[in-house]
């Protein structure tokens, strides 16, 4: 027996069930079921109204997932990668920045661990902890191996 059809709307809140969408995102996966765009719209407004779908929680729960893993510019480049954009992230921008040091210790403790004695060593971790997105600053303060307590915070 075939799956039944579903409906736009019932696409929309498995999607929404299963993780946090940003509207951009879903409306691109739902664009492939819907007769025309103005049905997507409408349905995205209505969910965002009844807050099935809010951007807030999509930004948290992307910083959520990506933040001990990745530095503030790998971070904010999937947010903007997501359509989240303006005021949301400044403050996003924000508030990551404060824990940037902390982030990048601990992923370079879990990485490495130990202080490079040679300059191959050095760039090594170095390209590690930019290529994850981390600032120079934040990187140069983690392969120093115990940063000081005021960068942490």
């Amino acid at each position: 027996m075939p799956a039944p059809v579903l409906s736009l709307k019932a696409r929309a809140l498995r999607y929404l069930s299963q993780r946090e969408h940003s509207r951009f995102e879903l409306r691109r996966k739902l664009a492939k079921y819907a007769q025309e765009d103005e049905d997507v719209d409408a349905l995205l407004d209505f969910l965002e109204k009844n807050n099935w779908l809010s951007q807030e929680r999509f930004a948290e729960s992307l910083i959520n997932r990506k933040a001990s893993r990745y530095g503030n510019s790998r971070v904010v480049a999937e947010l903007q990668s997501h359509g989240v954009t303006g005021d949301a992230l400044v403050e996003i921008k924000a508030g990551l920045s404060d824990s940037e040091t902390a982030r990048a210790v601990e992923v370079w403790q879990r990485k490495f661990g130990t202080v490079a004695t040679d300059a191959a060593m050095r760039a090594k971790q170095m390209r590690f902890l930019l290529q994850r997105g981390f600032s120079q600053r934040a990187a140069r303060v983690a392969m120093q191996g115990s940063p000081a307590d005021d960068e942490l915070s």
